[in-house]
């Protein structure tokens, strides 16, 4: 049985839990090597660009060429990995990486590197990582019981953020040792085992009964559901609003190490260290904080300790003061992350599910971007204390948030995938491309009951759009006011069938309810229609059109 949001659950898992399945703890152990690999790979090529040019606009590009990839292929990466096995994406993602990194190896190797080469190969190797990504983390709920979700993308936080913590000190004396060219060499050997992982995994499959969607369409069914989607809608806004609040963090902490604490390099790091180790902490106890706060509390606690750590931070010019108010600051902002990705990840069905991911990353790293950009400048215009303060600030604001769109509750039976019993009668020859289609459903409601049946019926409203329905409307009969008729779109016989096979179990239990106002007996009238019938009759000719591009009229 699903456990709630809200609920306590009969059994507690531990953080540590999800590694006892096999799967996810050979997944896992190889990421961690993986992060590694990413972040000596960032260190050996800020310094190469050191050692290339002068210029420190082109030595700021290097991050951004391996950032950039993250934020512009998620959401294309997510509908991929929706359509197709995530296994292989995920395996294509890794070897695309892999073959870079080896690429820039050898380009390193024969000194032809120059800093667009750098720059360039750095945005390849990020694209293959930012492809990787939504695979993934959608294919993790796959790998553990539903009830250890919460620690397993715990500890998926974790693995990134263990690497964070002493992967930029390794690279330096990697680095330092022998060169930037042994950097890349790392970072393309750390890729291996997370291959051989995604390898060895046995995914059970199930053969899709559609053909996948063009990647415009997939992309655009995501977002549709996003949009309609109430509880992932508002986990994005409240994404978003936490990036940008909170990136003086990340944004302003080489400023604090050099302005507030008049410190070097060495003092950069260990900021940055004490930040990481806060970060894995925090990751670890999400299902623990799940298990005793509902979540919009606990995001709300989250908020308040990283706006006053914050604070502390811009008024302190003790380095033990600052590392230690960067540690808690770095558990709070991980820990509301992680508690956020989890609430994606349980609202969204499996077919959408990497999709959503997604659009969860494009609006947190979205948010860090523009938020660093604006605390910057607060910080050029003023001085990094007083940005740091108005930063705290916003965060502490972002609580009021949940007063308007507050952390929903969730029950992982609601986004089960479901069977519809009733096949449509179809008498015309149908292809994929037939349509527009066009369905009209039919219910006799008592006029005392009209009020709470249009209610429900905007619930449905929502239920439809989200799966893919367009032009969606709801009529009642002037001569006949017991008659109300429900109408949609689909653009082609094949969307309707699409439609047909993301029925979850909230969805039907929302038709059932609308069902019961029916009064006629049991059921209702349904009619599909295809309006202006191409694909069915050829033009100036009386014979159907060609099935070109069969496609079964039964759908699961």
């Amino acid at each position: 049985m699903a456990i709630a949001d809200d609920a306590v659950p009969t059994k507690r898992w531990t953080a540590f839990e999800p590694l006892r399945e096999r799967t996810f703890r050979r997944i896992w152990s190889a990421s961690v090597l993986s992060n590694f690999g990413q972040l000596i790979q960032g260190v050996g090529a800020a310094w190469e660009m050191t050692r290339l040019t002068s210029s420190p606009s082109m030595v700021a590009l290097v991050q951004t060429a391996l950032m950039l990839p993250l934020m512009l292929v998620a959401v294309p990466a997510g509908a991929i990995a929706d359509m197709f096995d995530r296994r292989r994406i995920a395996l294509a993602g890794l070897t695309f990486a892999t073959i870079s990194a080896l690429t820039l190896t050898g380009i390193s190797m024969l000194n032809l590197t120059t800093p667009w080469v750098l720059l360039c190969f750095s945005s390849l190797i990020g694209v293959g990582v930012a492809l990787y990504g939504p695979a993934w983390q959608a294919s993790v709920s796959e790998q553990v019981k539903p009830e250890q979700l919460p620690a397993a993308v715990g500890l998926a936080s974790v693995s990134y953020n263990i690497a964070r913590s002493f992967g930029p000190a390794i690279g330096g004396l990697i680095v330092l040792a022998a060169g930037a060219t042994a950097a890349f060499a790392v970072n393309a050997l750390m890729y291996l085992p997370l291959i051989v992982a995604f390898f060895l995994w046995r995914r059970e499959h199930v053969p899709a009964r559609l053909p996948p969607e063009r990647l415009d369409r997939a992309i655009i069914s995501g977002a549709r559901y996003a949009i309609h989607s109430p509880p992932i809608r508002i986990v994005l806004i409240r994404a978003l609003a936490l990036g940008l609040a909170a990136a003086s963090i990340s944004a302003l902490t080489p400023l604090v190490a050099r302005d507030l604490l008049a410190g070097n390099a060495s003092t950069f790091g260990l900021l940055l260290g004490a930040n990481g180790v806060g970060a894995v902490i925090g990751a670890l106890v999400v299902s623990e904080v799940r298990n005793r706060l509902k979540a919009e509390h606990a995001v709300r606690l989250c908020a308040i300790v990283a706006s006053v750590m914050i604070v502390i931070i811009a008024l302190s010019n003790n380095v033990i003061v600052t590392a230690l108010a960067l540690a808690v600051a770095g558990a709070a902002y991980m820990l509301n992350i992680a508690l956020l990705n989890v609430a994606v990840q349980l609202s969204a069905p499996r077919w959408v599910t990497a999709r959503a991911i997604a659009w969860f990353q494009a609006s947190l790293t979205g948010g860090i971007a523009i938020g660093a950009w604006i605390w910057g400048v607060v910080a050029s215009d003023w001085d990094v204390s007083n940005a740091l303060i108005a930063s705290g600030i916003t965060l502490l604001l972002t609580p009021l948030i949940g007063l308007l769109l507050p952390m929903p509750p969730i029950s992982t039976a609601d986004v089960e995938m479901v069977e519809l019993a009733n096949e449509p009668e179809v008498a015309l020859a149908l292809t994929a491309r037939s349509g527009p289609i066009v369905i009209e459903i039919d219910y006799r409601v008592n006029p005392d009951a009209a009020r709470q049946f249009y209610d429900v019926m905007l619930k449905m409203q929502r239920t439809r759009l989200r799966n893919g329905a367009f032009d969606w409307s709801l009529s009642r009969d002037i001569a006949d006011p017991e008659l109300w008729t429900e109408r949609y779109h689909c653009p082609t016989w094949a969307d309707y069938l699409r439609l047909r096979s993301r029925f979850t179990h909230a969805d039907r239990e929302l038709q059932t309810l609308a069902d019961a106002y029916h009064i006629a007996g049991p059921g209702h009238r349904v009619r599909r229609r295809l309006e202006r019938p191409f694909g069915s009759v050829r033009w100036r000719a009386e014979t159907p059109d060609p099935n070109r591009d069969p496609i079964s009229i039964y759908t699961p």
